[in-house]
């Protein structure tokens, strides 16, 4: 199986998928301004995707000591490093207080964000980096990410997995 990997690809090193239904998509450090400045929020993404559409994901995140994966319908999770715990994971309905918002430390247009949300009740923001505001949602603990900017399938496809099988 194919693996394209984020820094591989920059440098033109790109496998030919001709003839492979899957593939593997990896993006060894999602959040590089948060891992230079020593945040927590960056993240190891790897993606396997079949025909286009991501079908497992693992978003690993080793500065949190959190691991999030998924690989269908209803097999996602979170992993602790230090409980050493796996919980399953679901999105959650958006509360009637209103609703979580996850938006970038580093990317985004805030008046654009703050222009999109005047037709929301949002009873809370949350920013951070990476992958992990998709995870977020996955689990639960937050309801929305608007994005506006340019991202990478790499950037987004572990985390999307994950999402789907979340029920997202």
């Amino acid at each position: 199986i194919p693996v394209i990997g984020e820094e591989a690809a920059a440098a033109g090193h790109i496998p030919s998928l001709q003839g492979h239904d899957y593939f593997w998509l990896v993006d060894a450090l999602d959040g590089t301004k948060e891992f230079k400045s020593g945040s927590p929020d960056y993240t190891v993404n790897i993606a396997l995707i079949h025909k286009g559409e991501p079908v497992l994901g693992v978003v690993h995140a080793p500065a949190r000591g959190e691991l999030y994966a998924a690989c269908g319908p209803d097999t996602a999770i979170r992993w602790v490093a230090d409980t050493d715990h796996e919980k399953v994971i679901h999105v959650r309905r958006p509360p009637h207080a209103g609703l979580t918002i996850v938006s970038s430390k580093n990317h985004g247009d805030a008046a654009r964000l703050d222009s999109f949300l005047q037709n929301h009740k949002v009873a809370k923001s949350i920013r951070m980096g990476s992958s992990l505001k998709i995870c977020a949602i996955a689990a639960g603990k937050a309801d929305l990410y608007p994005r506006f900017g340019l991202t990478s399938e790499w950037d987004t496809a572990a985390a999307d997995a994950i999402l789907r099988a979340a029920g997202g």
